[in-house]
């Protein structure tokens, strides 16, 4: 990535999957509306940024499960997010592109202690399609 369009794409695709709020949608549009760039370009930037910003919160789930260990999670949509997950497994996972429930599912599978490489593979599946329908519309 030799452009801070890119850069810029990637930053905010990351911030967005984190406990920050984001757009990393807006960015997303503008820069497939300028046609400078292929889709698969910024589906590939924007999917990788939004991912590597789930996993993060994956790891701070499995690390504050290993550093304090709960017998269930305080907060309400933490332990919907938990009993979701002990039901339907990591496919759930797919549905961490969604706001508000997206964040707690991500932090409860790394409190889960799901596989990481799994946990991966299924929010990026999801964020890559939410950004594939998004590039369409454009």
């Amino acid at each position: 990535m030799n452009d801070l369009s890119l850069w810029g794409l990637f930053l905010s695709a990351f911030v967005s999957a984190t406990l920050f709020p984001g757009g990393s949608e807006v960015v997303l549009a503008a820069l497939g509306h300028g046609h400078r760039y292929s889709p698969a370009t910024l589906l590939a930037v924007a999917t990788l940024g939004n991912t590597l910003g789930g996993m993060s919160t994956w790891l701070l789930g499995w690390l504050l499960a290993k550093r304090y260990p709960l017998d269930r999670p305080r907060r309400a949509s933490q332990q919907r997010a938990v009993a979701h997950l002990k039901k339907w497994g990591s496919p759930l996972l797919l549905l961490s592109w969604l706001p508000v429930v997206g964040d707690p599912l991500c932090f409860a599978a790394g409190w889960l202690r799901m596989n990481g490489w799994t946990a991966a593979l299924f929010i990026g599946a999801g964020k890559a399609a939410r950004y594939a329908v998004i590039l369409f519309l454009v």
